[in-house]
């Protein structure tokens, strides 16, 4: 099966500017991903979506295909990535033809993961056959027990209440966090839906030490700490 590894990496982040190129660990954000994804021998190819010509020049340093610049429509604020996936599709579809047996997406903000959680993801679409595997870890926040929204006298109540008593987050059903770890999609699925949950999803399970996804100077400082503490498999990625 044919892998594509897809980066999405735009130039104009809000919560912390610069951010895929910042150096982290001394390596930039975004050749984390890259190193990450070149370390997997399934992928084939690992190829950069962005509109900036300084993300490009770092990324290709990195190892990876910088094909294209993202048209700037598809890279403001409230650009959907979803359509940005597709853009990327219909460049490997009007290249060669074909599209490839999976798309796995590795953002660039979660430079904590190892190499094996893309593993595993591919593992996941390879053998239940989903239109997504998504990537989730450990919920800090339940909306059975401890997650709360206003009602319309203002007042708040849960946000799912249960139909029987809960005292400790423990009884209350399971629920997870989405990551921003990987994902991986069938082509096909993504150029005829709109969006991750119109279709089959299952779900591969990372540890929260793993599953940071960096938005804030905060969540960069947090990872440069745990960075730090040489985390198992980070000094074993590509240089």
């Amino acid at each position: 099966m044919e892998v594509v590894a897809l980066i999405c990496a735009r130039g104009g982040s809000k919560g912390l500017p610069g951010k895929n190129i910042r150096p982290l660990a001394g390596r930039p954000l975004i050749a984390w991903a890259i190193a990450q994804a070149r370390a997997v021998r399934r992928i084939g190819r690992i190829i950069i979506s962005t509109d900036s010509e300084e993300i490009a020049a770092v990324a290709r340093a990195a190892g990876a295909e910088v094909p294209f610049l993202r048209p700037s429509e598809l890279a403001q604020d409230n650009s959907p990535e979803w359509l940005v996936w597709r853009h990327a599709l219909n460049y490997l579809w009007e290249s060669a033809g074909t599209y490839p047996g999976a798309l796995i997406v590795v953002p660039t903000t979660a430079p904590l993961r190892a190499p094996q959680d893309l593993e595993n993801c591919l593992d996941e679409y390879e053998r239940n056959g989903p239109d997504v595997v998504i990537t989730v870890t450990d919920a800090h926040r339940s909306p059975y027990f401890n997650m709360v929204r206003s009602r319309h006298d203002g007042t708040v109540g849960l946000v799912i209440p249960p139909e029987g008593a809960v005292v400790r987050r423990q009884d209350a059903p399971v629920v997870y966090d989405m990551t921003t770890v990987a994902y991986v999609a069938r082509p096909e699925f993504v150029m005829t839906r709109n969006g991750v949950f119109e279709g089959r999803v299952r779900q591969v399970h990372v540890p929260p030490e793993r599953a940071l996804d960096i938005d804030t100077l905060l969540d960069f400082r947090i990872a440069e700490c745990l960075l730090a503490g040489e985390l198992d498999g980070h000094d074993k990625l590509p240089q």
